[in-house]
């Protein structure tokens, strides 16, 4: 793409978030904590995609993200793809993939489950988009689950 065609402005240093389903966007934004940073923050939407169709698109100056922080985006936005900018350059680009555990991201849905009545983290098995409860062995798919 010609950089004169860029829908959104390069920025200097951080990270870009791609590729992420439009419907998805804000709760990105939201997991993420990109309304408490003090940097500048683009994120749109609806832009056109030929990889989805229809995808958001997030980019954060001067922030770099923690695995645990790219983990939890797996969660909601798998398969996005994550560009490292350093002096406007991309200098990495990782496809964001779901982790075979998941630990203190995700609720689990059994009201009986140990997590649910006392002060722990939740574990879960991924396999197929499905989450397996460490604890109670109650599965769920990863698209309908809510979020600690």
């Amino acid at each position: 793409m010609n950089k004169k065609e860029r829908l959104v402005a390069a920025i200097e240093h951080g990270t870009v978030i791609d590729h992420i389903p439009t419907e998805k966007t804000y709760q990105v934004a939201c997991l993420l904590g990109l309304f408490d940073l003090s940097t500048p923050v683009t994120i749109g939407f609806n832009y056109p995609s030929q990889k989805v169709g229809c995808k958001g698109i997030i980019k954060v100056s001067d922030k770099f993200f923690t695995d645990d922080e790219i983990s939890r985006l797996s969660v909601v936005a798998p398969n996005v793809i994550l560009s490292i900018i350093r002096d406007y350059e991309v200098v990495e680009k990782k496809t964001v993939r779901t982790p075979e555990e998941i630990r203190g991201i995700v609720k689990c849905n059994n009201p009986k489950c140990i997590t649910n009545n006392e002060p722990m983290a939740t574990h879960f098995h991924v396999a197929n988009d499905i989450l397996t409860c460490h604890y109670c062995e109650k599965e769920q798919d990863i698209n309908k689950v809510e979020l600690v």
